[in-house]
């Protein structure tokens, strides 16, 4: 790293760690597709590198790009969030108690029904937004990982990551973090006291839709982040050269995207709270939101780019008014630099614990006048 030390994590983010190419100069890094590494005649590795399913040149920059802006030790990429969060539980062992939010990720949430279930984890649902549910469902001893999701998706809900960080060390376990909504840009869970934070690459860290990625952080290098390592080499949840380049490339602009991102959702966020022919706008930013207190503890310069509007009418009011907006794509995902909206109901199915009037909305690069014109007119 040729940058000075501790910079600020902009600096740190739009020089790539300052990152200069040693055989050309070149500021951007090269691709690097291959899959194996030579030994020498006296069949030693010569770069330290085995096979490109354990480790691969590109994950050098994006990963110690990550472990600096969220202050940990080391940090792993993997081939997509879904495989990052797996991954750790994966790492446990059957009979271990794992407490989760009630609020998560939906394709987590099945996972963790199914395969986890399946596989003998203990795992106990839990609103990780009330400390005090937590307190009386964590069993000392016995509960080995929380996981913890804020702000959640796609309700907003935001949890204290310190108190739970101290209930959880409390009782021999560990706190994982979902930080994904929230990106360092405004929150760094390991200074907080979780142990390790994880992030959907796909969204903010990548910023331009067209990556699918994860990562780990870890606060230290320790027997779990161990396995957590060898559960990625084993099952082969790697990321490849070009996505990680390609992620690398999009964390160069984060501190641009994301406060400008972030100003836009609270401005849409005010300007419709209270709105007549709404429910309820979810958003961190907003004083009449249950959560907005501990937000604004933990987060720094904005409150994040997604917000999620309630409309009346329940179900079909919400699929109307979506279904009359121009600008905002309807489309899965988030944290791109196009503005997204979303049916969650819809997409998760009859099993869905979503309301089902939520519109969750992922504000992109666009004037926020004309977004919030789009809503206008399709509430009208």
């Amino acid at each position: 790293m040729s940058l000075p030390d501790r910079v600020h994590p902009s600096t740190a983010a739009a020089q790539a760690l300052g990152f200069t190419d040693p055989s050309t100069g070149a500021f951007v890094p090269p691709i690097q597709p291959a899959t194996t590494y030579e030994r020498d005649p006296d069949n030693r590795l010569v770069s330290g590198r085995l096979y490109s399913r354990a480790d691969n040149p590109n994950y050098d920059q994006p990963e110690a790009l990550i472990s600096y802006l969220e202050g940990g030790a080391a940090s792993a990429v993997f081939s997509s969030g879904m495989s990052a969060a797996t991954a750790v539980f994966s790492a446990l062992r059957p009979g271990d108690h794992v407490l989760v939010p009630h609020v998560i990720y939906w394709a987590l949430r099945g996972w963790l029904r199914g395969w986890a279930t399946t596989w003998g984890l203990q795992v106990e649902f839990v609103d990780m937004a009330d400390t005090a549910k937590v307190a009386a469902a964590i069993r000392p001893g016995v509960t080995r990982l929380v996981w913890a999701e804020t702000p959640a998706n796609p309700t907003l809900d935001v949890c204290d990551i310190a108190a739970l960080a101290s209930l959880a060390h409390g009782a021999g376990a560990i706190l994982a973090v979902d930080s994904t909504f929230a990106t360092p840009v405004h929150t760094r869970p390991l200074s907080l006291g979780a142990d390790l934070v994880m992030h959907s690459a796909t969204k903010y860290l990548n910023g331009h839709s067209d990556v699918i990625a994860g990562s780990l952080t870890t606060r230290s290098v320790n027997e779990l982040w161990a396995a957590i390592k060898l559960v990625r080499s084993q099952s082969g949840t790697v990321l490849g050269p070009f996505e990680a380049w390609l992620l690398l490339r999009g964390m160069r602009t984060l501190f641009v995207r994301v406060p400008a991102q972030s100003r836009s959702a609270l401005s849409i966020a005010e300007h419709f709270s209270g709105h007549s022919a709404l429910e309820a706008v979810l958003y961190p930013g907003l004083a009449s939101f249950p959560g907005h207190a501990v937000a604004s503890r933990q987060m720094q310069g904005g409150y994040g780019g997604m917000l999620s509007l309630r409309a009346k009418g329940g179900a079909p009011g919400a699929l109307r008014f979506i279904g009359k907006l121009r600008i905002w794509k309807r489309a899965t995902s988030l944290g791109g630099v196009e503005s997204l909206v979303e049916h969650r109901a819809s997409v998760e199915g009859a099993q869905s614990a979503t309301p089902p009037d939520l519109l969750r909305m992922s504000v992109g690069l666009e004037d926020t006048r004309d977004l919030v014109a789009d809503i206008e007119q399709a509430l009208g």
